[in-house]
């Protein structure tokens, strides 16, 4: 049985989805981001039991299949991120194509009716967290950064950055209050 899960973005939330599984004693085939196979159909009474245990962590089961299709397409641009390797040539509307099998215009419909913010947008906005991270951790200079997530040049890099936050990332970096935003919140 397929079950699409809604807020896992990382590795540490297949790790928490799989030990409240476990506690459920519901054993599983494979767990990916946003979505658990189990061996066995569980019922409806289980099911419910998964999906409170699950939003108490901030987690929850998916029904609608948009919100599935808009949980698949998150998941696949924060993985994309996460990977740091995105070339000044990255097209979002090619990837996202290429990867859900459907045609761009119908996908960006999609998440724009339900999210009230454009893919682009989106995208943009779990870049600059990622930046923002990078600058934390001090491995990586600007330049290397803008690299690794897509940027042209490390002025575009600054500019985006400086419109969605407010501060230049040599700001961002000096303020007494660095705040990001969880992945699933943006």
């Amino acid at each position: 049985m397929k079950i699409a899960v809604k807020n896992m973005v990382c590795n540490r939330c297949i790790s928490a989805v799989e030990d409240i599984l476990e506690d459920l004693k519901i054993e599983v085939n494979q767990i990916s981001l946003g979505e658990v196979e189990t061996k066995n159909q569980i019922s409806d009474k289980e099911l419910e039991t998964l999906n409170l245990k699950l939003k108490s962590t901030g987690f929850e089961i998916l029904e609608d299949s948009s919100k599935k299709q808009i949980e698949k397409i998150k998941t696949l641009m924060i993985t994309k991120i996460a990977e740091e390797d995105l070339g000044d040539d990255f097209i979002l509307s090619e990837f996202l194509s290429s990867e859900l099998y459907r045609d761009y215009s119908s996908i960006s419909k999609l998440f724009s009716q339900n999210e009230n913010v454009t893919l682009e947008q989106y995208f943009i906005l779990q870049k600059i967290e990622k930046v923002k991270e990078l600058l934390l951790y001090k491995e990586l200079n600007l330049t290397e950064i803008s690299q690794k997530l897509g940027y042209k040049s490390v002025q575009h890099l600054s500019n985006q950055f400086k419109k969605i936050t407010g501060f230049s990332p040599t700001q961002f970096l000096n303020s007494k209050e660095k705040k990001r935003i969880a992945l699933d919140k943006v």
